[in-house]
């Protein structure tokens, strides 16, 4: 399953410097309906990709959505951070979303 979506990025409220995006509703409803193996805090392996930076994470459930963690290496190679409107950067650096074992 590739997931490709703007979001704004934020500061995790219950711990500084810890920053996310949020997965959208709608395809955050469709990860979550795939059959998959319990994982601690029923997160799902992914591979993200934001510009020319990609990494292997997990997303957290929140809600209605799912949260991405954006490593702060990340932030500083493609130089976005707290505050940005991610969708301002959705043209010269996407995020792509590959939740692994997941079609």
């Amino acid at each position: 399953m590739r997931i490709r979506f703007t979001a704004e990025i934020y500061e995790w409220s219950a711990r500084r410097n810890w920053f996310f995006v949020d997965v959208p509703p709608e395809p955050s409803a469709d990860i979550a309906d795939q059959p998959r193996m319990p994982r601690g805090f029923d997160s799902v392996r992914v591979t993200a990709t934001v510009g020319g930076t990609t990494w292997n994470t997990s997303i957290f459930p929140s809600a209605d959505t799912y949260a991405l963690p954006l490593k702060k290496a990340v932030l500083k190679a493609e130089r976005i951070g707290l505050g940005d409107e991610y969708r301002d950067y959705a043209e010269r650096t996407p995020l792509l979303l590959f939740a692994r074992g997941i079609r």
